[in-house]
Order: structure tokens, then sequence, then C-alpha cells
């Protein structure tokens, strides 16, 4: 349809016999709405699962939402490194005070989110809704952790983490020290 559009003005488009401007408009309409919804189902599904009470749904949603966040950390440089799953883990345990078989069905469930998402939004506005300013810092703490833990933070590492900690209003300042403090962490760790 486009190459019958290319050459006509937009008043002679609006007053065209057959209103293609208006069908057009409708039909992305209709697959947004489709888009819409789908999303919607999808966090009804997977990041608010039924059952729950409201209180308990969001502190899930949260954990969801965090360990997704863990877990993209993981995975952005293309290797899976046994020891960035463990400060994963390590991130998860101590955030939430699981014990070790709910932290490994966060983790798995984090990883599944991952995976389904096609940006951090869903999971940054939860987290951006329910936590203070200090429990943002200790998230991206924990994501700085993960990226360290081989003692080497790439710059796709990098990036995400400050894109992420950019989306959960966390300031720079705050951003490079917990950076510090992770890596020093890492090293100490290490030997």
């Amino acid at each position: 349809m486009r190459h019958l559009l290319n050459g006509l003005k937009r008043s002679e488009l609006m007053n065209h016999p057959v209103p293609l401007i208006r069908l057009e408009t409708a039909r992305c309409g209709k697959i947004l709405a489709v888009m819409l919804q789908n999303l919607k189902q999808f966090f009804d599904q997977h990041i608010l699962p039924s059952g729950r009470g409201k209180g308990e749904s969001a502190d899930h949603a949260l954990q969801v939402a965090t360990a997704a966040l863990l877990f993209e950390v993981m995975r952005m440089n293309g290797e899976l490194k046994e020891v960035e799953r463990h400060a994963m883990t390590a991130a998860i345990h101590a955030r939430f005070n699981l014990t070790a078989e709910e932290t490994a069905a966060l983790t798995r469930l984090g990883e599944a989110e991952a995976k389904q998402a096609t940006d951090y939004y869903q999971f940054t506005a939860l987290i951006n809704k329910h936590y203070t300013a200090s429990q943002k810092e200790q998230v991206v703490e924990h994501l700085w952790q993960v990226a360290a833990a081989d003692l080497e933070i790439d710059r796709f590492e990098r990036t995400l983490v400050h894109k992420v900690a950019d989306l959960l209003h966390v300031p720079r300042p705050a951003q490079i020290a917990a950076r510090e403090r992770a890596l020093r962490a890492a090293r100490q760790k290490s030997g």
C-alpha cells in the first residue's frame, strides 16, 4: 500500500474516496491492542502469579524482577560462567533471605523471565514502584557483584548495569561506589 501513497499529499490522502490512512490507523490500533493484551497476559501469568495475597504477589514480582536483571547481567557477555552464577545465587539469597531451594526456584524463574523479556522496563518499573532509593542501590550493587564475580567487568556488562541503574534512578556516584565495593569484594574472595 505504501507505493500507492508515495505521490499523494496529506490533503489528498485525507480526502481520498477510500480512507487509506484511516484503514491503516485502525489496523495498527488493533495490532497494538492485541500486543498490549498479550503483554498483560504475560504479566498476569508469570510476574504476578495467582493464589497469592496482594502483598505476597508484589514481593514475588519484585523477587522475579530482581532475579531476571541479575541473570541478564550474567549472560550479557555471552558466557554463563559458574562463578557468575554463584554470585547471582548468593545475591538472590542475601537480598531475599530465602532457603537454598527457594533461591534455586527463583533463579530458574528469573532466567525464564529474562529470556522472554524484550526490555528491562517491565522489571525496573516494579522495582521503582516498591523499593526505596537505598534498596535500589542495593540491587545495583548486586548487579555489579554478578558482573565482577569473574574479576572482569566487560563493556557489555558495564553498559547494562549503568542502563538498569539509570532506569532505577540511582545517581551515577552511587553506581560507581557500588561498582567499587563489588570489585573489592570479588578480589577479596579470589584471594
